[in-house]
């Protein structure tokens, strides 16, 4: 009897080990569904890529480049004090941007963590002069402000002897050829820990540097697991340029829209059923490079925001801010002008699907309910064809004012004239209602 009793009491455990910690079997949470159906409408978020790196402003990969020993790596943090940061300012300036949510970095590939953490002394808080946890800050506002925070977290560590063997990046720091691998997942765990337990909700969380190691074991179930045990509505994404792993609950493409590949990071990047993301620089750096003044212009930020949304995407613009906590004066600027066509715009990206006709060399379309947008993004005359649908069409309108547009439905397909006084440098928007 007492044998059966403990074969039962396996089974049993083993059921509910199943159940906590096999992401492979698993079931999202009704309040990370409902995160994901915000997340698809939602279209538009702010990352922030910031760390010690930014003293040097030479980017959040000067470590790497400059083969920066570990030894002269840790004097970085005594130059960084960032005095001006203001989170209620980086918060306001994302909400007039028309951005819904915002992701941070809460450490990047060289290790060095932004928060207050208990499980390593190489933080802000015990080697920076600064001395205060601005992932707190930034948090707190967040949720008093009402925007959505993510946690960017890299994989990748250049830093802890543990991460070995060595991928194919962090070979000049000057550690050990030794370390413990499993102690090293351990201890990413235990940081995730902290992120998930003492910043408030947290509505996702961004991985990175996975490509570093692909072939290696990186324990995702685990991982995966304890994230969705913390909080089951926080969603996971990961940056390592393959299709999604079970446990993932959004799709990320770097620099490129879904299924594109002209930055070389996606060529084993499968689109999935999970909600999509592309993330891009305002100019050629993630991290604040005092160099680089090759800033995009405002119509291609727009024009990229409203590609991603014809591609069923999200937009993700990154800012590096500088080191003493404040954003570039020209990342603002266009900001703030992006913010005001949104609020002209924006019914025609928020909340919608990628529309039923596919990309073209001309633009987008997108769809919300009964409404079709039509985005014409490159006009060469006034005279646009649009392909069939297969809906009779009673009417298109010009979004900006609502005047009726001539059009002609046959078999080629709808033939539209757009007056030229009425063609927008940045956008013309039709309203096709089926």
């Amino acid at each position: 009897m007492k044998r059966i009793k403990l074969l039962l009491l396996t089974i049993i455990s083993l059921i509910f080990f199943q159940i906590g910690f096999a992401q492979t079997d698993y079931v999202p949470s009704a309040g990370n569904l409902k995160n994901r159906e915000w997340f698809h409408d939602a279209k538009f978020g702010l990352f922030i890529h910031w760390g010690v790196y930014s003293v040097l402003g030479s980017g959040e990969w000067v470590m790497q480049q400059k083969a920066i020993s570990k030894e002269i790596y840790q004097e970085l943090p005594e130059f960084f004090n960032p005095v001006d940061f203001n989170p209620k300012e980086w918060v306001a300036i994302a909400k007039a941007a028309g951005m819904k949510y915002i992701t941070i970095t809460t450490r990047h590939h060289d290790g060095f963590s932004m928060f207050a953490t208990k499980k390593t002394d190489w933080n802000i808080m015990d080697r920076t002069s600064y001395k205060r946890d601005v992932i707190k800050m930034l948090a707190d506002e967040c949720h008093k402000q009402g925007i959505k925070l993510f946690l960017y977290y890299s994989q990748l560590d250049w830093y802890q002897n543990d991460y070995y063997p060595r991928g194919n990046t962090g070979q000049y720091s000057g550690r050990p050829d030794s370390g413990n691998w499993n102690k090293y997942l351990s201890f990413m765990n235990a940081q995730l820990t902290e992120l998930l337990t003492n910043y408030g909700e947290i509505s996702g969380i961004w991985f990175d540097g996975m490509w570093d190691k692909r072939n290696t074991d990186w324990q995702l179930d685990k991982t995966y697991s304890l994230i969705h045990s913390l909080q089951p509505g926080c969603m996971i994404g990961s940056n390592h340029h393959l299709a999604p792993n079970p446990g993932e609950d959004f799709q990320m493409f770097e620099k490129d829209l879904p299924g594109k590949n002209t930055a070389g990071f996606n060529s084993e990047s499968k689109i999935g059923s999970l909600p999509l993301e592309t993330c891009e620089t305002m100019n050629d750096s993630w991290g604040f490079n005092l160099l680089d003044n090759n800033f995009k212009s405002v119509k291609s930020l727009v024009q990229y925001l409203v590609k991603a949304a014809g591609n069923n995407a999200n937009f993700l613009l990154n800012v590096g801010p500088m080191p003493n906590g404040k954003f570039h004066s020209r990342f603002i600027s266009t900001l703030k002008e992006i913010g005001k066509w949104l609020d002209k715009n924006g019914e025609t990206v928020y909340g919608t699907n990628g529309g039923p006709v596919s990309p073209k060399s001309w633009g987008v379309t997108t769809q919300k309910g009964n409404k079709v947008y039509v985005h014409i993004l490159s006009a060469e005359n006034s005279n646009f064809l649009i392909p069939d649908f297969g809906k009779k069409i009673k009417n298109i309108k010009l979004f900006s004012n609502g005047s009726e547009i001539k059009f002609k439905q046959d078999g080629f397909g709808i033939t539209v004239q757009v007056p030229d006084d009425k063609i927008d440098d940045i956008d013309t928007i039709l309203i096709i209602e089926i």
